[in-house]
């Protein structure tokens, strides 16, 4: 009787994580319906103003600026996207993985981070290697430039007073529901485009231009990676409740099989105790 009361416990136990799973799985889906979208509409405006920025790059007059200009690398700044909330599978676990990869590619270099997800905060603040300049928090409402901005002015303002050399951005890029990777990307300086110069007439003049274009260009580059990482974690939440949903209710049914078998073993106990007893009766 004691098995059957904790096999009994066992299934209520599974059954209510089977309900917690199953909700967290219906509400990724909504809300991956919801950022997916919001990926991949501005990536046509990325690609054509990336087109731009390349055009106006193959200038001669346009490579001395700033923003272009390579120098020796000493320290590194790295943009962290990650989560604020857990059971997403590996997917915060990925990108700290990839961050460990570039730290150590770059041992001999001096670390800045900034973080962007409270996951990815929480983890720099535990590497001792690591100055996290500046972290940021991604909220369930939506993205906008409210958090690519200052991420951009940061990166910047870091870049252009000569405390970073490099900047790069870890984020997880989208690719479907089911497939997902992490990309290391460099952001400053900015890379210059192979083959010939290209010699023309802008109006404005190019420096102009290409300062405000250079801003815009990483400014959507920086919002796509937060866009497509939490696209990437709502799928990859999906997933991952969808999966620990089956295993939930697989375990169920093999609970309920085990809890029948001991009832009806049992059952038969109890009978051919009954019966004994009446053949017992019956003698005497």
């Amino acid at each position: 009787m004691a098995a059957l009361q904790g096999i009994k416990r066992r299934i209520r136990s599974v059954s209510g994580i089977y309900q917690i799973t199953k909700a967290q799985q219906l509400v990724a889906a909504s809300k991956l319906r919801r950022v997916q979208t919001a990926a991949l509409a501005p990536q046509a405006y990325t690609q054509a103003a990336g087109e731009l920025l390349e055009r106006l790059a193959r200038n001669p007059e346009v490579r001395k600026h700033p923003l272009f200009q390579e120098r020796k690398v000493t320290s590194v700044l790295t943009i962290v996207i990650a989560g604020n909330r857990g059971m997403a599978g590996a997917y915060n676990s990925n990108v700290f993985r990839a961050l460990g990869r570039h730290i150590k590619e770059h041992t001999s270099l001096s670390h800045s981070v900034i973080a962007v997800g409270r996951r990815a905060s929480l983890h720099v603040s535990h590497g001792r290697e690591i100055n996290e300049i500046a972290s940021y928090d991604i909220t369930d409402t939506g993205v906008d430039t409210t958090v690519a901005q200052p991420v951009l002015h940061t990166m910047i303002e870091q870049f252009m007073s000569r405390k970073v050399d490099v900047v790069n951005v870890i984020y997880t890029r989208f690719i479907s529901t089911v497939k997902q990777e992490v990309a290391v990307e460099q952001l400053l300086p900015i890379v210059r485009p192979e083959g010939k110069a290209e010699v023309s007439e802008f109006e404005p003049e190019p420096e102009e231009l290409v300062d405000v274009a250079a801003r815009r260009v990483l400014e959507a580059k920086v919002l796509q990676a937060i866009l497509e990482s939490r696209a990437s974690e709502e799928a990859a939440r999906m997933v991952a409740m969808m999966n620990a949903t089956d295993n939930a209710g697989e375990l169920i049914g093999d609970l309920t099989l085990a809890y029948n078998n001991a009832r009806q073993s049992n059952i038969t106990q109890e009978l051919a105790e009954i019966s004994a007893g009446a053949e017992a009766i019956t003698a005497q």
